[in-house]
């Protein structure tokens, strides 16, 4: 999707581990998840608006 490959991927799971901690990770990828998700919502919308 980003080009981002296994390693660059591991990388930054273990970046996000060692700063967040393992209580806190599973929150942080919630709420990254979320706002990924609320971002495609907003841009279909945008893309929507602009085909009308």
């Amino acid at each position: 999707m980003f080009g981002i490959g296994v390693p660059e991927l591991l990388l930054i799971l273990v970046l996000a581990l060692i700063m967040f901690g393992p209580g806190k990770l599973p929150d942080v990828g919630r709420a990254v998840g979320k706002a990924m998700s609320e971002f495609k919502n907003a841009s279909r919308e945008i893309e929507q608006e602009i085909k009308k």
